[in-house]
């Protein structure tokens, strides 16, 4: 998973602190918006966890704080329901405006009810899945219960949230009672997966059970048996992650960047506003390459001598796999270690001089099987015979002309 961050500015004029982050060594197959839990903040565990389990799938997510939380900027105690799914709706259209519109839009409590009201208003959304949400927002009011009278008598109280501080002003209770969730997710009609643990003793297992008779199909339910609300366990929310990427592929158009359509095997696009990030077809098949940011890149793919030396390794493991099947070998595993550098030859006349530095990848082979000495030896010779070694040793002529 790599991770750049940002800023964008919501309705009200306050920067809003989010995380980008992107599938490894891939183009994003679609982008989704990750809405964190009441009072919860983008770096919740969870939050990450969920987000490197749909990475992982091909899929970027954009995670961010809500206005007054976390890193971004605002009054939480000015904020309400409302201005959550306002905040989305922004968050979709920075996305739509610098890199991709999001297809998928995934909501935790009642970031769950937000991105249900958000859904509706985001053109571009296929797919929508809640995480332990609420089936109305008012259900919130029952964390700070004890302190209703005082806000509806002084029109704010402080209140302790996860042994936290948080300032509830009335105009936040009015909102909550305002916002019909019900009929939006009748009236939605985009695929919903809805999942929730039957223990979650902070959203009650009934509000699941309300949202999927509310929801047209096509809808779907996954039970998280044995997890907590905040899903404080590592593996729930990796199974949580793991479960929407599951699904999503299902109902969304994974996205094919344009202009990269070529009548020949490879080609390459770098445009002006992404620095060094550069795309890749081949023969097909999506790639991307940056550069570190020491040197001017954002650090979202491998270098091109990442993907040169990552040919030969793939390469070499090919061939000896071919290799070990044809021969009959148990060769349960190869793995191929390599690193490219710049050093003076052995016999270099002048050490000092820097046209002496000569290119050397040096390949380490790992076997894993049952394997006699001789058919290890045997097979570290095969690595030498691969396509793309014999290619970069026997040396090759680039013509190069103007298309």
């Amino acid at each position: 998973m790599k991770t750049t961050k940002l800023q964008f500015e919501n309705a009200d004029g306050f920067l809003l602190s989010a995380r980008l982050e992107f599938p490894v060594d891939k183009r994003p197959e679609a982008f989704a918006i990750f809405a964190h839990c009441f009072t919860c903040t983008k770096n919740l565990l969870a939050v990450t966890n969920i987000s490197r389990a749909l990475t992982s799938k091909g899929i970027a997510v954009l995670r961010f704080d809500f206005t007054g939380l976390g890193e971004s900027e605002g009054d939480f105690a000015d904020t309400n329901f409302s201005s959550n799914v306002d905040d989305l709706v922004v968050a979709a259209d920075y996305l739509r405006s610098n890199y991709e519109a999001p297809k998928i839009i995934i909501g935790h409590s009642l970031g769950g009810a937000a991105v249900l009201m958000a859904a509706s208003r985001i053109a571009e959304i296929q797919a929508v899945s809640t995480i332990g949400a609420p089936a109305d927002p008012p259900h919130v009011k029952h964390l700070f219960q004890n302190s209703i009278e005082e806000i509806e008598a002084s029109g704010k109280a402080e209140v302790s949230l996860g042994g936290r501080p948080f300032t509830i002003k009335k105009q936040f209770i009015d909102d909550l009672e305002k916002n019909d969730l019900a009929s939006t997710i009748k009236s939605l009609r985009k695929p919903l997966l809805i999942l929730h643990s039957p223990q979650d003793d902070t959203v009650d297992i009934s509000n699941a059970a309300k949202i999927y008779n509310a929801a047209m199909h096509p809808k779907s339910y996954i039970s998280l048996d044995g997890a907590d609300h905040l899903l404080m366990r590592k593996e729930d929310s990796l199974y949580v992650g793991d479960m929407i990427a599951a699904w999503a592929v299902r109902y969304i158009e994974m996205s094919e960047p344009e202009g990269l359509d070529t009548d020949m095997q490879v080609v390459v696009r770098n445009e002006r506003d992404k620095g060094l990030l550069t795309e890749i077809k081949a023969s097909g098949h999506y790639l991307i390459a940056d550069e570190p940011k020491s040197v001017g890149g954002t650090d979202l793919g491998g270098t091109p001598y990442d993907l040169l030396v990552s040919a030969l390794g793939a390469c070499t493991a090919m061939t000896i796999r071919l290799y070990a099947n044809h021969k009959g070998i148990d060769l349960d595993e190869v793995k191929v270690h390599l690193t490219r550098s710049k050093r003076y030859a052995d016999d270099a006349n002048d050490p000092e001089n820097d046209k002496s530095l000569l290119e050397f990848i040096d390949r380490e082979v790992e076997i894993t099987g049952d394997l006699t000495p001789a058919q290890r030896n045997r097979i570290i010779e095969i690595a030498d015979r691969c396509p793309v070694h014999k290619t970069l040793t026997n040396g090759l002529k680039i013509n190069t002309k103007e298309k």
